[in-house]
């Protein structure tokens, strides 16, 4: 594990309350995105999404008039944001490690229906994430997690040395953790949740001090930075990393919205305390999905670049396709039961605890 496996510490939940009057990214969304089915709401998705938008917009069939707005249904209400504080535990968190599986200039949450409209991202889990992605046809797909009932779709913008597309090899670490303080309180995902973490049009500012900066990208023993390392010691056993943490708390309404974020929201602060709880208007906690990718390349690093742009355009996007009774096991015996699980559910340290799945990383 890493030095900083963690969650939001205080510093970066100070980051988070600045960023709110900024918007996630550094977009400008005080005043938040506008009421479902109201004729602004569309426009608001063109100019608030952190994207530069195609001229001609289609929408998911998921989203049928358009607005941006996709309900929950059921939605979650009666909820509360918890500010219990339960037995410390230091871990509570398992991972899905997923492999990448293909490359395309598609992005079924921000671009749904426009094939080729986005920069390059590469994608990890799902076989089948394209521009025509639905919740639907990532649940008929195939997957490279570990855990078969894994068939969601993470992607992140392509990383290039020069024009060689590097990719990360072997299946990859991506943490489901407790973001707040009651890690009880954790449910799993709602099918078909999706979101944007980070931003491409943000500033190498917004990139440093966004609430989902762990350590920047690191290679060797330098840490913490926001653009490449120049150069990356020339050795087989290092290459570039990155730790990039999402928004875990959930208005409990929408899958997704017109910006792909306002739905979701960073934990916050207990007024007098050093515990982190969901806000009011996002009262639902949810996992803390962290990307931990790792690329091949070292040495001179002069012409490495993201297919965004410099380094701190990095971003991603999630779309759950689990399997519900397979996440929700790995979620109630490893974040909700204080673990630090693999992939199948099992604490090493516990093994008195057992695993949630059995040796296919399928539910027993």
């Amino acid at each position: 594990m890493s030095r900083r496996s963690k969650g939001l510490s205080v510093t970066l939940i100070t980051g988070a309350l600045l960023l709110t009057s900024l918007g996630l990214g550094g977009v400008a969304v005080s005043a938040g995105p506008p009421a479902p089915h109201s004729s602004a709401a569309k426009a608001f998705a063109v100019t608030h999404s952190g994207h530069a938008m195609a001229a001609s917009v289609a929408t998911s069939p998921e989203d049928p008039d358009g607005d941006g707005y996709i309900p929950a249904n059921p939605p979650v209400t009666g909820v509360t944001p918890s500010t219990q504080d339960p037995p410390h535990r230091y871990f509570h968190e398992f991972q899905a490690n997923c492999s990448v599986t293909h490359t395309r200039p598609d992005d079924p949450i921000v671009y749904p229906q426009q094939p080729g409209t986005s920069h390059d991202h590469t994608f990890l889990g799902n076989t089948t994430t394209d521009a025509y992605s639905t919740t639907a046809s990532l649940e008929a797909g195939g997957t490279t997690c570990k855990a078969p009932g894994d068939r969601s779709g993470y992607w992140m913008p392509t990383l290039y040395n020069g024009d060689q597309r590097i990719l990360p090899v072997g299946p990859q670490v991506i943490y489901y953790k407790a973001g707040v303080t009651d890690y009880t309180s954790v449910r799993p995902f709602p099918k078909g949740l999706r979101f944007v973490v980070g931003s491409p049009m943000q500033s190498a500012d917004d990139f440093r001090h966004h609430p989902g900066f762990v350590e920047g990208w690191e290679c060797g023993d330098s840490y913490f930075n926001t653009e490449f390392p120049a150069t990356c010691p020339n050795r087989a056993d290092v290459q570039l990393n990155i730790r990039f943490q999402a928004p875990s708390c959930w208005d409990g309404r929408y899958l997704d919205t017109p910006d792909h974020k306002s739905h979701m929201a960073y934990p916050v602060v207990k007024p007098g305390t050093n515990d982190n709880i969901c806000p009011a208007d996002h009262p639902v906690a949810l996992p803390m999905i962290e990307f931990k990718m790792a690329f091949p390349v070292n040495g001179d690093m002069s012409k490495v670049r993201l297919a965004s742009g410099a380094g701190h355009t990095f971003h991603y996007d999630f779309f759950n396709a689990w399997d519900a009774p397979t996440l929700k096991a790995l979620v109630d015996h490893c974040v909700v039961g204080g673990l630090q699980c693999d992939a199948r559910g099992y604490d090493e340290t516990h093994p008195e605890a057992g695993a949630a799945l059995d040796e296919h990383y399928e539910l027993p």
